[in-house]
């Protein structure tokens, strides 16, 4: 038993949290996570961390806000605690899209909560797939954001027909397309769209030839599913075969989502574990 650091698991995704622990070889630190009647969080740490390197397992996933307080409440106690070093691990980073102003009077929230995280304790960050890049500027810690591309492509060869196109879903996910792609030996095609809200997207255009070809959609997450559904249906209309896969490292999958899913053209959907289900 490695017994040189201590993980905490929030209770965002136990199951990860204790593959995580086993596949190091450590075992999950003893803690007590309660609420009051009026709502409010209670974190304790059962167990002594002082001098200790500790690692905090905590996706920040809906309910967002409450997954979020329970990370900065663990962090918190670690530094009172006389932790020597704090790591927030959370594969998934909730408010990553809220990453600039789209308006004159809006917060850039992601960069909230980087302030907030660093105030708390935490001295490094680690996520996967991070929504948009620039959220490691927002940061005056370490950040490592790493990448589910190679254990996806690894779970999704064995069942690509041949001469699968990799589809970008935006302009934003070209950067992730093309690593699958060259993973995968395969060709690229994006779609452009236009976001009218929170969860309503339009596909402007498709560049790339998927006509007769199969699809692979891959993005960082799966929220609503709107993103996925316009994409597919483009894809459809441009002549691509009705056999579609779609790929994503954060399957969120909020209400209504499986059934925007489910259609005959999708053959298959594959998420991560980074968020529980």
């Amino acid at each position: 038993m490695n017994d040189s650091f201590t993980i905490f698991a929030g209770r965002a995704n136990v199951a990860l949290a204790t593959s995580v622990a086993v596949e190091m070889g450590a075992r999950l630190g003893a803690c007590s996570v309660d609420r009051f009647p009026d709502g409010e969080l209670s974190v304790r740490l059962d167990e002594p961390v002082r001098g200790r390197e500790v690692l905090i397992i905590q996706p920040t996933s809906p309910p967002v806000n409450d997954h979020l307080i329970e990370l900065l409440a663990f962090a918190d106690a670690c530094r009172r605690a006389s932790a020597a070093h704090v790591t927030a691990v959370m594969p998934y980073f909730g408010y990553s899209r809220a990453d600039k102003r789209h308006g004159r009077r809006e917060p850039i929230t992601a960069s909230m909560v980087a302030d907030l995280m660093q105030a708390v304790g935490v001295n490094h960050v680690v996520t996967i797939d991070l929504h948009a890049p620039q959220i490691e500027g927002f940061f005056h810690i370490p950040v490592d954001s790493l990448t589910a591309a190679p254990v996806m492509v690894e779970a999704l060869r064995p069942g690509l027909p041949p001469e699968t196109v990799v589809v970008s879903p935006d302009a934003g996910r070209v950067h992730m397309a093309t690593e699958y792609a060259r993973l995968l030996g395969a060709r690229v095609a994006v779609l452009h769209k236009e976001r009218a809200s929170g969860v309503e997207t339009r596909i402007t255009r498709l560049v790339g030839d998927v006509r007769d070809r199969p699809c692979l959609i891959m993005d960082d997450m799966i929220s609503t599913g709107g993103t996925i559904a316009e994409s597919v249906e483009a894809l459809l209309g441009a002549g691509a075969r009705p056999e579609i896969i779609v790929a994503a490292t954060h399957g969120l999958l909020l209400a209504g989502a499986r059934e925007k899913l489910a259609r005959p053209q999708t053959r298959e959907v594959l998420v991560t574990d980074t968020v529980a289900p």
